[in-house]
């Protein structure tokens, strides 16, 4: 037997690939694809449904008519004042784009929006066009992917990854304040905005970008200070979904072993450690719990509150733990 089908009998045997079947398309399909192994034409079948049913359907009803979500880029049109991060709401249009894209969402069903927002939507930071970009990284990430996935121009935005390289390898959103150090935060969202465009692009100017700023994270194993060795922040061990903006353990691995299946390559072995991190989360049941939940207002309840099993967070973990074991069998 493979090691891809000993990972899959063993969620099997443990009554797990059922429960994670019975979910929203946006989950379904995947989980069909990567770890039921069934053909083509079932999962991209349940992939079209997406657009008409569940959460991905509860989305696309919220569009406004210019294009947007809440009426706004990044925050809510009637948001006046920047929240508190617990208190972020995830109900405007990045968030949405971002949503609707890695639940996998046939971008044809959004035909014509690029245009819109093109036309209709401008960022809070000083008034920029949509689809330029603007100062922050982890925005303009989310903004690359979202543009390219929708047919958008954004190869602008592609250059000003590489432009925008700190000294030390990795991103930091408060570059505009002065800093020339690099943050996990920043980083980790850099990377996975460049994979995405890179694999719905093909365009690999942004891969020596992206190369660097995992190995800054790889230098620091994926969770420690490289002038200290402690770690980093309990974030760092945070196995959590929606991802939204900050690092995490389950984040950084997901991250770590799908840029290595594209490249190649093996996953980087100095990971293996936050690796073994998600293993030992896994529950007896074969199940990971939902770790926590960021922010405020969504347009759709996630799948599991905190502490709860959670169908997101054991796919993701248990799809990164299959690349990464059937890389070192």
């Amino acid at each position: 037997m493979s090691d891809r089908s000993r990972s899959v009998a063993t969620v099997t045997d443990d009554g797990v690939l059922p429960w994670l079947l019975e979910s929203d398309p946006m989950l379904r399909w995947q989980v069909q694809r990567d770890l039921a192994g069934e053909p083509e034409s079932a999962w991209q079948a349940t992939r079209a449904r997406i657009a008409t049913e569940g959460d991905g359907a509860a989305l696309l009803s919220h569009q406004d008519a210019d294009g947007q979500w809440a009426g706004g880029a990044f925050f809510p049109a009637e948001m006046t004042e920047h929240p508190p991060q617990n208190e972020q709401p995830y109900t405007a249009t990045t968030w949405t784009l971002t949503t609707l894209r890695e639940g996998g969402l046939d971008p044809a069903v959004l035909a014509g929006t690029a245009d819109l927002l093109r036309e209709n939507s401008r960022w809070e930071y000083d008034d920029l066009p949509y689809w330029g970009g603007e100062v922050d990284v982890c925005i303009n990430a989310m903004t690359l992917a979202n543009g390219a996935w929708l047919g958008a121009d954004v190869s602008e935005l592609a250059a000003w990854f590489p432009a925008h390289v700190q000294g030390d390898g990795g991103w930091d959103c408060e570059w505009v304040e002065g800093s020339v150090h690099s943050s996990f935060h920043s980083t980790i969202n850099a990377v996975r905005g460049l994979l995405a465009y890179e694999k719905l692009t093909g365009d690999q100017s942004v891969r020596a970008a992206r190369h660097s700023g995992e190995e800054y994270l790889l230098r620091r194993r994926l969770r420690y200070r490289l002038s200290t060795g402690e770690r980093v922040g309990p974030w760092a061990d945070l196995i959590v979904h929606p991802y939204r903006a900050p690092f995490t353990l389950l984040k950084a691995v997901d991250h770590i072993t799908e840029a290595a299946l594209f490249d190649g390559v093996a996953p980087d072995p100095r990971a293996a450690e936050a690796v073994e991190r998600l293993r030992a989360a896994r529950g007896d049941d074969g199940r990971w719990l939902q770790g926590g939940r960021f922010g405020g207002d969504t347009w759709i309840e996630h799948d599991a509150p905190p502490g709860e099993p959670s169908r997101w967070v054991t796919f993701l973990a248990q799809r990164a733990l299959n690349r990464w074991d059937e890389a070192y069998a």
